[in-house]
């Protein structure tokens, strides 16, 4: 079974635990994490989004951010980051590879396989912009289905219109956009 800390509003462990199940069922805040890998491709920044499996238990066959999942217990968020990033997409980076860009807090009521699902997450948010090989992935098959590669300004067009094809949630995008216009080039 998988456990998560019990955290405060800012996301900070306080202590004690809860399992997934009953953070889901009950709408417990928890920490999750969500790494973007970002390229630019002619003059633009694109986002590589995963396809989420048809076996997930929220939102199956979306796609959503690069990589993202919850922080298990005891764990700190860029660990967390890292392992994720491994474990869905194959890549083994370095903390260095990493950049934090923030924090966003997003939860939400919905039905998925016939049963309520209770989110309330606190999500950091990293970004991984090395060079990346979409075919070369060795994908999590639990977990995502296929990666595809989406120019950013678009991507904010589709979760604006509440596109059915995307769960990436507009706080994320957010961070991830004023992130990306610091690295605009001058």
């Amino acid at each position: 079974m998988e456990y998560f800390d019990l955290v405060d509003d800012q996301g900070m462990p306080t202590g004690g635990t809860v399992s997934r199940e009953e953070a889901h069922r009950l709408g417990i805040p928890h920490r999750t994490t969500h790494t973007w890998l970002v390229r630019r491709q002619d003059g633009r920044w694109q986002a590589l989004l995963q396809k989420r499996s048809e076996n997930k238990d929220s939102y199956p066959g979306r796609f959503d951010t690069s990589s993202a999942g919850h922080i298990p217990a005891g764990t700190e968020p860029l660990d967390s980051a890292l392992r994720e990033l491994e474990e869905e997409l194959g890549i083994h980076a370095e903390p260095q590879d990493l950049t934090y860009a923030g924090k966003f807090r997003v939860g939400f009521e919905e039905i998925f396989h016939g049963a309520l699902f209770r989110d309330d997450e606190i999500a950091w948010v990293y970004v991984y912009d090395r060079p990346v090989d979409a075919e070369a992935l060795q994908l999590q098959a639990e977990e995502v289905s296929a990666v595809e590669w989406f120019d950013v300004d678009e991507l904010k067009k589709f979760v604006a219109a509440e596109d059915a094809r995307f769960c990436v949630t507009p706080q994320g995008l957010d961070v991830l956009t004023a992130y990306l216009s610091k690295e605009e080039p001058t």
